[in-house]
């Protein structure tokens, strides 16, 4: 357990030494912010980019991979909806907020990290296959749902047009996208743009540890404590658990896929997540607490998957 505790704490420590230079007031919130705007908006998508524009899609986008992770995304997402609705008696656009909080798992900034870190830098193809579909799939999924119980819509027409906004103005997206225009059309990538969008990569994950740390600060463990441990919960050891057994019986992955989907599934909620109930208005407490005190869990559960994971 120590070695394998060895793999993952450096993620952690590195999340950690932001929490403390913000708490110690060494470093600003607007510092923060605008290390959270560098690394989301720029370095993350440079990084993907680059993943996706060289990843072989014949390779890396098995179905069977995906589905093991998304069928997972998407049971947790109606049990954490209807959990809170019939369990906690939550409304429904708090539930709605609370079903995404145990759908939109930390793919990047905790899941390709600790990957790269357990498996080395060759494994993690399969990772970015299921981050290349993540935020467009979440945010379809919740955006939909959300405008559904706020009965707010005006016809389907402008249901897309929500989607639609919310999807082209996500910069992660537009840096997918971008590669796969890359990688389908085989056009070339100049040497002096690679060169510097290698420089833009290596500082991406780094400062994006970091400054999550600085943002975690912010999310002081407040709200429902049984609705933030149901969350977890769902987030850490149910989405997990499905990707593992499908993918050791129904879908048959390999090792290194069934490896990426497991902890793929098993990283804590994202920061995505808040934002999407601080959009919206609802549960804004509980899945800032659920942020929170995930992150913090997957030091452990994280070790756990890894000592079950072949």
């Amino acid at each position: 357990m120590a070695d394998l505790l060895a793999v993952v704490l450096p993620v952690f420590l590195v999340i950690g030494a932001g929490y403390a230079a913000v708490w110690r007031g060494l470093f600003s919130d607007e510092a923060v912010e605008g290390l959270m705007t560098f690394t989301q908006k720029f370095a993350i998508p440079c990084l993907l980019f680059m993943a996706i524009a060289t990843l072989d899609l014949g390779q890396e986008f098995d179905w069977k991979l995906l589905i093991s992770f998304y069928v997972g995304s998407t049971v947790c997402f109606f049990a954490g909806l209807f959990g809170a609705r019939l369990l906690f008696h939550r409304p429904w656009p708090d539930s709605v907020a609370i079903g995404f909080s145990c759908l939109f798992a930390n793919t990047v900034l905790l899941g390709l990290p600790i990957t790269e870190r357990a498996y080395g830098a060759d494994a993690l193809g399969p990772n970015y296959a299921i981050v290349a579909l993540h935020a467009a799939f979440c945010y379809l999924v919740g955006i939909t749902a959300m405008e559904i119980v706020k009965a707010d819509t005006s016809g389907p027409g402008r249901l897309i047009r929500t989607v639609s906004v919310a999807m082209f103005r996500n910069a992660l997206m537009i840096g997918v996208g971008l590669g796969f225009l890359v990688n389908l059309s085989g056009l070339p990538i100049p040497t002096v743009l690679d060169e510097a969008l290698n420089l833009m990569i290596r500082a991406a994950l780094p400062a994006a540890l970091f400054g999550l740390g600085g943002v975690l600060y912010r999310y002081k463990p407040e709200g429902d404590a049984l609705t933030i441990a149901f969350i977890c919960v769902i987030s850490l050891i149910l989405h997990p658990a499905i990707a593992f057994t499908l993918g050791t019986t129904l879908t048959d992955l390999s090792d290194a896929q069934l490896r990426s989907a497991t902890l793929t599934a098993a990283m804590a909620p994202g920061v995505n997540a808040y934002l999407f109930a601080n959009i919206y208005g609802v549960a804004r407490r509980v899945v800032a607490s659920a942020v929170l005190i995930g992150t913090a869990l997957t030091v452990l559960t994280a070790a756990a998957w890894l000592a079950i994971l072949p």
